[in-house]
């Protein structure tokens, strides 16, 4: 991602209502597996390690984290996290077999051979063991936030299955995410690429930057009404696409 947009996300990730929300639909997620607190579970993409955290505090014991950014990794070691290392989400140095959930949160959009980056979370995971993913969700969306966080795609839910079934992986369940918000961000991104299309510099934050606290407070209490809706329904539309996997012995 760009670095200025990378200075800010590590920023804003604690307190961000679209970070906030996300992660505690991730977090609800988990919990509805009823994975054991010593289970073996991979952040791919974990970045300062929010999600880590949380996990941690709720007892889960056996925790790992990689991301590609060095300052990630430095600001989740500066919050007490031991297991995260700087790692090429394409290479991983775990052994086969080793997790029993791979999280993988707005990383595969980054990665420019997704078959690659797929093979490996399969292989890291033991036989039964479960993936976890969040995308960027319709091409239709693309804007300058996809620009500066090098994206290479958007994902439609049934492009992100294909792949991921591409990889031999079982899938379980998919949804959107944040449906909620779908048709003001749609709107407001077409309206800024028919208006924008002539400015002369990119805009190098993207679409993240800190709301009055008002405004932020109420954005994430939307999106925590639609996360209790996401944990049981298939959501037929959202700014991001979801899907859950499983590795077939």
């Amino acid at each position: 991602m760009h670095p200025t947009y990378e200075q800010a996300y590590h920023q804003l990730e604690e307190q961000h209502w679209w970070f906030v929300a996300r992660r505690e639909a991730v977090f609800a997620l988990i919990r509805q597996l009823n994975l054991p607190l010593d289970a073996r579970i991979l952040e791919i993409g974990c970045s300062g390690g929010p999600l880590l955290l949380a996990l941690r505090a709720a007892g889960y014991q056996n925790l790992s984290g990689i991301d590609v950014s060095e300052a990630g990794i430095r600001v989740a070691q500066s919050r007490g996290l031991t297991n995260v290392a700087v790692m090429d989400g394409t290479q991983l140095t775990f052994p086969d077999n080793s997790f029993d959930l791979v999280i993988a949160s707005d990383v595969l959009e980054h990665i420019d051979d997704q078959h690659q980056a797929l093979s490996e979370w399969k292989r890291v995971l033991r036989p039964q063991g479960q993936l976890m993913l969040f995308v960027p969700a319709f091409n239709a969306l693309w804007s300058s936030h996809d620009d500066v966080n090098y994206h290479f795609r958007r994902y439609s839910v049934p492009e992100l299955k294909q792949v991921v079934q591409q990889a031999g992986l079982r899938v379980q369940r998919t949804s959107y995410w944040n449906s909620t918000l779908f048709l003001p961000a749609a709107m407001v991104r077409v309206l800024t690429r028919a208006i924008g299309s002539n400015r002369k510099a990119p805009h190098t934050s993207g679409d993240l930057e800190m709301l009055p606290r008002f405004l932020n407070s109420s954005l994430l209490n939307l999106l925590r009404v639609e996360n209790l809706f996401f944990r049981r329904f298939r959501l037929p539309v959202g700014i991001s696409a979801f899907l859950m996997a499983t590795k077939t012995p």
